[in-house]
């Protein structure tokens, strides 16, 4: 395919609405004029990339309203880009400022074209409740053990941190009652680390007695020095670092 199958049917599409369409303006894909209305600039390409987005985005020195037009899908493979990544295509462009077109093309009908966002100023809708599990989940973690991008082991969030605890008070003490391991590791829900049991660490012996399980065990070991920083942190706890 390419771009200059998209321009008749994006064409006919803003004709049909009133525009007076010519192509290749100044650099500009396609150029559609109606009236006082601010021109509305088309940027086409033969599937959603960066250098299609950048393009756009020079075109809103002139005007206000600029579209990013392509094949709703690649006629060879019947996918692409916007079948893959279609909601993150939209947030990308409506974050920009930018308009989306799609061009679907069949074998015995005309092609059909289709709007999904219209430019316009971009207002991000916070989302409070991120916000909330954001900051409680950086004020619940002691000192920081993870390094952005490593994947060697695990990341250590706030609950992996207290389970940690629980897993060192099991493994220092051995078998355990819930009262004692409380007071031990200074957590108040010491009983609900222990019944979720998560990572596999704990097993019941009786009711509200557990031990150690050698996953456990194995980590207590990788996760030594964390142990010792959240220990050394905490007031209420009374384990051995």
């Amino acid at each position: 395919m390419k771009e200059t199958e998209l321009y008749l049917p994006l064409k006919k599409f803003l004709e049909k609405r009133g525009y007076e369409v010519k192509g290749e303006v100044t650099d500009c894909d396609i150029v559609a004029i109606r009236g006082d209305d601010d021109p509305v600039i088309v940027e086409l390409k033969t599937t959603f990339n960066l250098s299609l987005i950048f393009q756009s985005i020079d075109r809103q020195a002139i005007s206000d309203c600029v579209y990013i037009a392509f094949p709703a899908a690649n006629p060879d493979t019947k996918k692409g880009a916007w079948s893959r990544n279609r909601k993150d295509i939209l947030k990308l462009c409506r974050r920009l400022g930018l308009g989306v077109i799609t061009v679907k093309f069949y074998k015995r009908r005309a092609p059909f074209v289709e709007v999904h966002v219209d430019p316009a100023p971009y207002q991000p809708r916070k989302l409070k409740r991120r916000k909330s599990m954001l900051l409680h989940e950086f004020n619940r973690r002691v000192a920081d053990h993870n390094i952005g991008g490593s994947t060697k082991r695990p990341i250590v969030t706030a609950y992996r941190q207290e389970a940690l605890i629980c897993a060192h008070a099991l493994n220092c003490e051995g078998p355990t009652n819930l009262a004692n391991l409380r007071v031990l590791t200074g957590l108040d829900n010491i009983a609900h680390i222990l019944q979720r049991d998560v990572y596999g660490w704990f097993q019941r012996l009786e009711r509200a007695t557990y031990q150690i399980s050698p996953k456990g065990v194995d980590a207590v070991a990788l996760y030594e020095d964390v142990i010792s920083d959240i220990i050394r942190a905490e007031k209420n706890s009374v384990l051995p670092s």
